[in-house]
């Protein structure tokens, strides 16, 4: 039986049964695979690092939407950097208010191949009539002239290849110059049991940019390592500290029914381990 064995550490990693490969190819940008696993089910990989799988994905895109969208309370106008997968736009298409949203993705085929092989992942959300979908880089794209918005979301991967200038102080000032007044960006920011000075650089990079800096977290299974850490960036503070009957209220307007997030949950995701806590301190 055939196994895929990450490669993201040198020293540790978790490996997968392959039942079957649906896709694997080299794009102009990356490696990428598709398989089948038994307990994951269908797996996407790239450049040796697994994305997302079929059985956990619902963890990792709700939270990474619904914190920043629900925090706001009144998005109009929203950009994704990455998440070629479909699984944050499909999370953003469940909020009818939102007027528009725009998607950059580097790597064409990683939608192409979604679409085709991890259908569930966007659940038709690249034929929303909202969605303007751009092929090229994000960094690029955000230091050019453009529209604001009131929410950035970043869903990239870990910050080599074509992820890594995602984690870059010109990246973030470029998230800044394009944010509107109130708004709310976030990012997955790695899990930083092993990826410590990650978050320590993104934070460094963050406090100096915006009023409000920090992250929010959550345990993702195929993330192995502990938590997953989310960067969280705003010049409102008070949007990180929307009490929960607000929460409440705009989860039940939304008509939102998730399988990990809701109300107690983004609460509860602001509160760190002391590790975590030190480590911002220290930055």
């Amino acid at each position: 039986m055939a196994r895929f064995v990450e490669t993201l550490y040198d020293a540790y990693g978790q490996e997968f049964e392959i039942d079957e490969v649906y896709f694997e190819h080299k794009t102009d940008h990356q490696h990428l695979m598709i398989f089948h696993n038994p307990v994951f089910g269908r797996v996407m990989v790239l450049d040796g690092v697994v994305q997302t799988t079929e059985r956990d994905e619902f963890i990792y895109h709700e939270m990474l939407a619904h914190v920043a969208i629900q925090a706001h309370g009144r998005v109009d106008s929203l950009l994704v950097v990455g998440g070629g997968d479909g699984g944050i736009i499909r999370e953003i298409t469940r909020h009818r208010r939102i007027r528009k949203f725009t998607q950059v993705e580097i790597d064409r085929t990683v939608i192409e191949m979604s679409r085709a092989h991890l259908p569930e992942h966007s659940a038709g959300a690249f034929d929303d009539p909202r969605l303007e979908i751009m092929i090229g880089d994000g960094l690029e794209f955000l230091s050019a002239a453009g529209e604001s918005y009131d929410v950035i979301i970043c869903d990239s991967t870990d910050p080599i290849g074509p992820g890594e200038s995602l984690f870059s102080g010109e990246f973030y000032a470029a998230v800044r110059g394009r944010l509107k007044p109130g708004g709310v960006f976030v990012a997955q920011n790695g899990v930083p049991f092993h990826q410590l000075d990650e978050l320590r650089a993104t934070h460094h990079h963050l406090r100096g940019l915006f009023a409000d800096a920090s992250f929010y977290a959550a345990a993702v299974p195929s993330y192995i390592g502990g938590v997953m850490a989310f960067a969280w960036a705003t010049d409102d503070p008070a949007l990180r500290a929307v009490g929960e009957q607000t929460l409440d209220a705009r989860y039940s307007d939304a008509g939102l029914a998730c399988r990990y997030y809701n109300p107690a949950i983004h609460r509860a995701a602001f509160a760190l381990p002391e590790y975590l806590v030190q480590a911002i301190r220290d930055a």
